[in-house]
């Protein structure tokens, strides 16, 4: 039973390796995916123990399809407000800027969630995670134009969407 949860993590781990490669080298002839195939595998086994701890949630559609529509919205919607915002408050010379450091509480349990929304946090213009309390389950953002100060109302303007996409893809 141990051996084979060690193959499906490396399995698991290997696969996504290859599709990361795939996507990257921007082509799939036989030469490249049999390059790709064996560097993955390599990666799949020295990084299956620390990186996927349940194979089976890489295998639900569900997931797969939250993180592409997380991914949808973020890089078009979101991504696209924050940066015509900030360039506007940039340009604007009657604009004042609030900057503040708020504390944004979360209330994710997995890891890999908790590190993926302080990367969309801090990916997003005029956001910065600059540290993570684990003991207080909560971020401390740097948010170029502070709206509020208050600890919910900062969750719910900077990150409870992606709390929301990253519980349904992680956790």
């Amino acid at each position: 039973m141990q051996r084979a949860r060690k193959l499906a993590r490396v399995g698991a781990v290997a696969c996504l390796a290859l599709a990361v490669y795939a996507v990257f080298a921007g082509k799939l002839e036989a030469p490249d995916v049999a390059a790709g195939a064996l560097v993955a595998a390599a990666v799949g086994y020295l990084f299956a123990d620390f990186t996927v701890s349940e194979p089976s949630k890489l295998a639900n559609p569900a997931r797969w399809a939250n993180l592409l529509l997380l991914a949808a919205r973020y890089f078009t919607l979101d991504e696209t407000r924050a940066h015509a915002s900030l360039i506007w408050k940039i340009l604007n010379p009657r604009a004042r800027l609030r900057p503040a450091i708020v504390k944004v509480p979360y209330s994710l349990e997995s890891e890999y969630a908790i590190a993926a929304v302080a990367i969309l946090v801090t990916n997003t213009p005029g956001t910065a995670v600059v540290d993570v309390d684990e003991g207080e389950k909560a971020f401390y953002v740097h948010w170029v134009d502070a709206k509020t100060l208050d600890a919910e109302e900062a969750r719910s303007a900077i990150s409870k969407l992606y709390e929301e996409y990253c519980r349904r893809v992680f956790d």
